[in-house]
């Protein structure tokens, strides 16, 4: 397998254009240490396992947050919600038959935030927190930098080869995760030019990026949150340049757009390049979602697949639950978990529409949560509720009891808002990042099963942060037994790539 292929990424990059000349142009990485390293990496994958196959399609899957023990939890309480005990329950994609863990930290941190995260995922390199698809050469926040650091999605690669693409989010389609599938930025939060500070005017924000995307034949479907990123105040957005890129958009695309769950399940079966814009900031929580106002993650994934599976040269589609992350950061474990449950619901879906012959299904998370479960809470106790004790196997039938004497709930926080909480201690409102946008308040006598409740923290934060600890990747298809071990997380990348052909000589 070739190490370094000058003429071969020379073709690719030289088919990817952003939206302007002011914009990052991606730029060949086969020299950058990073990149070298994941190719390094999976040629060992490839030689343990050679039979591991050639994929036509991808479907990756983020959970935005979803560490391990989101997982745990989330298993335990859909087969609560199903009517058993829970424990011996499985989510959808914990029946893909390969398993790795990917190391999360950004080049700059030890723990990570999505825009490095992701960025790593799909370009190859790890990079630094807030950076957008961007190497470490960047500097964050510097638009000069950034011309120099761009480097290939795995986006624009797969529309520079003819396959189709898809981006799918319960976030605002210019949010961190997503966004880096098609854009780069010095900054994940230029979201709209009214985003870009002062000195850096003329830098492309990420909505402007996304609008005039046209690697290829550009973004095939598009859908998700965060229309007012893309139109100005008159028409209830934020731009300040008078631009509608919804319009923009359609007039480049000739495709269609959709704004609501019944325009998109209509449109289901057409053909055509696809955006849908369903809130003018992220989606709903699944907990909160009006069914027939916003579509599920479940939904939106299905209509995506139903376009891009009619291509026949193949696609690559990136699917994200990104509101099991916002609930995090709020310390609210149930609604996390009642979107990791619809997240899982969304593979399923994959799983039962791709076909499976040829196409490459992963699972995995950006990065987990300060979130854990603890106390020797009883068998089947719900996994919502206060601790619940045994002694001597036989249920003790009164919760634990802190050293304050107060019972606490199983689930709870290293840090974030909720510190302090117990049913005699009060949980205070304080203040959060506006972008999480809880669909409910705290309240000092609400019971741990209440949608509300935010989880006693040991740190009092006004945000909960994220882990640093590795996260799970699950795997099925052709090129699936490439994923295997303890990788860094820039590895799924190139073992996408492999299991594509690309790396082919």
């Amino acid at each position: 397998m070739d190490v370094v292929r000058p003429a071969r990424w020379a073709l690719a990059v030289a088919a990817i254009a952003l939206v302007a000349s002011s914009a990052p142009r991606a730029h060949a990485v086969d020299g950058d240490p990073w990149f070298a390293s994941g190719r390094a990496a999976v040629a060992r994958a490839r030689a343990l396992h050679p039979d591991a196959g050639r994929a036509k399609n991808v479907v990756l899957f983020i959970g935005d947050g979803m560490g391990l023990s989101t997982v745990t939890a989330a298993r335990i309480l859909e087969g609560q919600l199903q009517g058993r005990s829970g424990e011996e329950h499985s989510l959808a994609f914990e029946a893909l038959p390969y398993v790795a863990l990917a190391k999360t930290y950004n080049t700059n941190q030890q723990v990570p935030d999505s825009a490095g995260t992701m960025s790593a995922m799909v370009t190859g390199v790890k990079t630094k927190t807030r950076v957008i698809s961007l190497s470490d050469a960047v500097a964050v926040g510097d638009a000069e930098s950034a011309t120099r650091a761009a480097v290939p999605t795995l986006c624009e690669q797969a529309e520079a080869r003819g396959l189709a693409t898809g981006v799918v989010t319960t976030t605002r389609v210019t949010h961190a995760t997503p966004v880096a599938c098609f854009a780069h930025s010095p900054e994940r939060g230029w979201e709209s030019d009214a985003r870009v500070p002062v000195g850096a005017e003329g830098f492309p924000d990420l909505a402007a990026q996304l609008a005039g995307f046209d690697a290829g034949d550009g973004v095939d479907v598009v859908l998700g949150g965060g229309a007012k990123m893309f139109r100005g105040p008159e028409a209830g957005g934020e731009r300040e340049d008078g631009r509608d890129l919804v319009a923009e958009w359609r007039a480049a695309r000739g495709g269609s757009f959709v704004d609501t769950r019944d325009a998109l399940l209509a449109a289901a079966g057409d053909a055509g390049p696809l955006l849908g814009l369903f809130a003018d900031s992220h989606l709903a929580f699944e907990a909160d979602r009006h069914a027939t106002a916003e579509p599920s993650l479940s939904e939106m994934t299905a209509v995506a697949l139903d376009r891009l599976t009619r291509h026949e040269a193949g696609f690559v589609l990136i699917v994200e639950g990104g509101r099991i992350d916002h609930a995090h950061h709020l310390t609210n474990a149930q609604r996390a978990l009642r979107d990791t449950i619809e997240f899982s619901n969304a593979v399923r879906t994959a799983l039962e529409r791709v076909p499976r012959a040829d196409t490459l299904v992963i699972v995995t998370a950006d990065h987990g949560h300060v979130f854990a479960i603890a106390g020797y809470p009883t068998r089947g106790a719900d996994i919502l509720g206060y601790v619940m004790p045994n002694r001597g196997g036989v249920p003790a039938g009164e919760p634990a009891l802190d050293l304050g004497g107060n019972p606490y709930p199983i689930l709870g926080y290293t840090n974030g808002p909720g510190a302090g909480a117990t049913a005699a201690a009060p949980q205070e409102r304080l203040a959060v990042r506006a972008d999480l946008e809880t669909g409910g308040t705290a309240s000092p006598d609400l019971p741990p099963e209440h949608l509300d409740f935010r989880q006693p923290t040991a740190i009092r934060l006004a945000v909960e942060t994220h882990s640093g600890e590795d996260v799970p990747i699950y795997a099925g298809g052709p090129g699936g037994a490439l994923f295997h071990g303890v990788q860094e997380q820039h590895f799924v990348y190139h073992a996408i790539v492999e299991a594509l052909g690309w790396n082919a000589p």
